[in-house]
């Protein structure tokens, strides 16, 4: 970073209140009533974040810093957006997509489908660890099933993200749940304990809820001719066998076993092209150009090929284009302080414990939003409020809590977010489609609200002191915190 040549002051909160109003305005413009790609009114974002920085004093290249950081923070999410595709790609073009369907179609029915979709999800995430890796494997798979029992796939897909964010935020594998008791100064397991309430409830209610749109839509929409149809082409134009099940299960061991993501996906693509290879008769030059270009799947069935049809490291350039504008803003609000003016003024309002916990959700939310990453959220969340909660005596648990239940599940909804960006890439439905549907992620923040404010599981220092640990670092956080999950 250069030096200034005067010193930078704090954002008035008009000032950025004004950069955030520009983006949402931009983004919301283009969706709703040109019905555009974001890409550029996030630009205008961008713009209105940089023009606020420099009426602060700061210079160009202190704010090109910020937009490089940001971007940098985004490059493991951008690696494993690619591989992801690759492994979409490599998946349906050697059999293991459509394997996983024509299986998935004889067994699941359609009554239970989304209760067992959202229960498959969270076991997986639980035993892995991370909801990227679940809706981009296993979440593939379910959303061409649900299509095949006649499911409308923004409901599978709130489906496949509810179960799979329910094993992100709980799972001691996971890196958002090791990262936010990190943040405030408490144990995992003490964390991962005292989320279970909050978190039970919110999963219970999104099991209620899946249960009834399941009886509703598999016991009058479910076309069984058309079941039956799908089940006909698979067999006709793939070989179908057990063997390739090999890839998803390796990817979920792999994942298991603390592999990195970036080898674990790796691997489950090398897996299916070798499988491929052996038991499907695909030639080399077929997965070099499926793994760019994606699968076009052409069987005259239009179900099946709308199913079949993706994947690829092309495909992926959209949401990758998108995180990178995104990271820039986040980048820029973050390095000028336009995030901690907000904040500030949040925490003057916070006087009583209930009130404390709301800002904190609403200021994790809030962060998701403008710092389009759910890392920085926690982040943010967590060491803008920990002296506030030790200073009312409450324990650091009651914020690592807020935290999960607010950051790590509501990255997702937000369509410029990186997590609402690559979910929506992945599972092949808009971010904003989908979003009415993922009961559990938006059912967590209100249900951690409600407990703050009736007072339920709110718990003070002394009554656990044991768990009550120092603060972290900054700078040891961030050399430890990943940018995709």
């Amino acid at each position: 970073m250069t030096e200034e040549t005067k010193t930078p002051r704090a954002p008035y909160l008009w000032e950025a209140l004004l950069a955030i109003l520009v983006l949402v305005l931009s983004i919301s413009s283009a969706i709703v009533f040109y019905e555009t790609d974001p890409h550029i009114a996030m630009l205008l974002g961008v713009v209105a974040a940089a023009v606020v920085g420099m009426r602060c004093g700061y210079k160009w290249l202190t704010i090109q810093d910020g937009m490089i950081a940001g971007i940098a923070n985004s490059l493991q999410a951008v690696i494993i957006l690619m591989i992801i595709g690759i492994l979409i790609g490599l998946w349906i073009l050697s059999g293991v997509v459509p394997t996983l369907l024509y299986y998935g179609l004889l067994i699941l029915k359609p009554e239970f489908f989304l209760p067992a979709a959202v229960l498959i999800c969270a076991v997986t995430s639980l035993a892995t660890g991370t909801s990227w890796g679940t809706t981009g494997t296993i979440g593939v798979a379910l959303m061409g099933i649900g299509a095949g029992l006649g499911f409308p796939l923004p409901i599978v897909a709130g489906a496949c993200l509810s179960g799979a964010y329910f094993g992100d935020k709980m799972s001691p594998l996971s890196d958002t749940t090791n990262l936010a008791p990190a943040m405030v100064g408490t144990d995992l397991y003490t964390h991962i304990k005292h989320m279970m309430y909050t978190t039970g409830v919110a999963f219970g209610l999104t099991l209620i809820i899946e249960v009834i749109l399941g009886l509703q839509y598999g016991g009058s929409d479910a076309d069984i001719a058309q079941v039956h149809l799908i089940l006909e082409t698979l067999d006709k134009t793939f070989f179908i066998n057990p063997a390739f099940l090999i890839p998803p299960i390796l990817v979920i061991v792999v994942a298991y076993r603390r592999v990195p993501a970036i080898p674990g996906i790796a691997a489950g693509a090398v897996a299916a092209a070798l499988l491929g290879i052996a038991l499907q008769g695909n030639s080399f030059e077929e997965i070099l150009n499926v793994a760019f270009g994606g699968y076009a799947s052409e069987t005259g069935v239009e179900s099946v090929d709308t199913l079949l049809s993706k994947g690829g490291m092309d495909s992926m350039m959209y949401t990758i284009a998108i995180v990178l504008v995104a990271m820039m803003f986040g980048g820029i609000a973050e390095r000028t302080g336009q995030m901690r003016v907000i904040v500030a003024k949040l925490l003057e309002r916070a006087k009583t414990t209930s009130s404390l916990i709301v800002s904190t959700v609403l200021t994790c939310i809030a962060a998701n939003l403008l710092l389009c990453d759910q890392y920085m959220a926690i982040v943010m969340g967590g060491r803008m409020y920990s002296q506030a909660y030790r200073d009312r005596d409450l324990h650091p648990k009651n914020l690592s809590r807020a935290v999960e239940d607010s950051a790590t599940v509501t990255a997702n909804l937000v369509p410029w977010n990186s997590g609402g960006a690559y979910q929506a890439g992945v599972l092949g439905v808009a971010t904003l489609a989908y979003l009415p549907f993922a009961f559990f992620c938006w059912l967590s923040p209100i249900i951690t609200i409600i407990f703050g404010v009736m007072g339920w599981t709110i718990q003070k220092i002394e009554d656990d002191p044991e768990t009550v640990h120092e603060f972290v670092a900054m700078d040891d956080v961030a050399q430890k915190a990943p940018a995709g999950t």
